[in-house]
């Protein structure tokens, strides 16, 4: 049975290089398959009367209005021609139109993903600086610095994400008016809510990173490069950080995928347009095409996410950029 080196050696080696990127695109094509299925088949179970959820509590319309609906949304077909109906538009690109919003989806998408990738980007950028500093500082020093650092990793796990928000805001929005309360329009209103999302996922990268700088200290290859009369920061740095940061950079490409689809409560918090106040809407509403589309969207993100990954092992680990693979 191969091992998880040999895996990737023999996927990325120069015989292997095509067949691992086919196997790629075919994986990644059945997991946004299998997303879309799965999101299709919760909708469905959903209870409820669709065409009472379009039109509203306070509208009124006749049974003939109401099932003039249902044929034009094809809600009166059954549930296997529905999902063959969708699954062949998307074949051919085509995500739908919107039921409340009567926009086709991919507009919809297109117009709120922006800020939801920045903000996700600057998230998962400032946690990977953060979480960097406090582990290279901290590994294998004195027991009452990693101490500190341990506390406030953990203090920074438990700590409610919506809870932060609503401090930071109190604190540097309405007391100090240096940030911005809501909105997207400047590069300020992108701080206080990469913050809040940063801080919980700097925690646990910090304390991943520590415990394998930890482990590579341990290493004799450390013990050699010490002997050559390099610095204790040359060490961490140069050799015991670069044999650390592979399970770093899975979490945080993992971590990356997560947050693209679970901004909701901080886009709410501090009235962000983005993916997130759009899925709410749309899970609200039962606004289907909507819904799959930012499932699909979201599952695309994590195949790309993870192919990066991947190719960026090959940068780190030199292990990775052999020829030959070993069984």
């Amino acid at each position: 049975m191969r091992s998880p080196l040999a895996t990737r050696r023999a996927l990325f080696s120069g015989r292997g290089i095509i067949q691992g990127a086919a196997e790629r695109l075919l994986a990644g094509t059945a997991v946004m398959l299998g997303a879309a299925t799965l999101a299709f088949a919760a909708l469905q179970l959903v209870p409820g009367d669709t065409v009472a959820v379009l039109l509203g509590p306070t509208t009124t319309a006749s049974p003939e209005i109401r099932q003039q609906i249902r044929t034009e949304f094809g809600f009166d077909q059954p549930v296997p021609v529905r999902y063959a109906r969708y699954v062949g538009n998307l074949l051919h690109g085509d995500l739908g139109s919107s039921y409340q919003l009567q926009q086709p989806v991919s507009k919809l998408i297109n117009d709120q993903i922006w800020p939801t990738v920045q903000l996700t980007v600057a998230a998962v950028a400032l946690a990977v600086v953060i979480a960097v500093v406090s582990a290279v500082v901290t590994a294998g020093r004195r027991p009452a610095l990693r101490a500190t650092a341990t506390a406030w990793e953990l203090v920074a796990l438990s700590t409610p994400p919506h809870w932060l928000g609503i401090m930071l805001l109190t604190v540097f929005s309405f007391r100090l008016r240096i940030f911005p309360v809501a909105g997207a329009q400047s590069l300020s209103s992108l701080v206080l809510p990469a913050v809040t999302l940063a801080l919980s996922v700097a925690g646990v990268l910090g304390q991943v990173l520590r415990e394998g700088l930890e482990a590579a200290l341990e290493q004799p290859f450390v013990v050699t490069a010490r002997s050559r009369g390099l610095s204790q920061s040359a060490v961490r740095l140069r050799h015991a950080f670069r044999h650390a940061a592979t399970p770093l950079l899975t979490l945080a490409g993992w971590l990356t995928g997560t947050l693209l689809g679970g901004t909701v409560v901080i886009e709410t918090v501090f009235s962000r347009p983005g993916i997130g106040s759009l899925t709410m809407q749309a899970v609200t509403s039962r606004d289907l095409p909507v819904v799959l589309g930012v499932v699909l969207l979201s599952a695309f993100a994590v195949v790309l996410i993870f192919t990066v990954v991947d190719l960026l092992h090959l940068v780190i680990d030199p292990r990775l950029r052999t020829t030959e693979a070993a069984l």
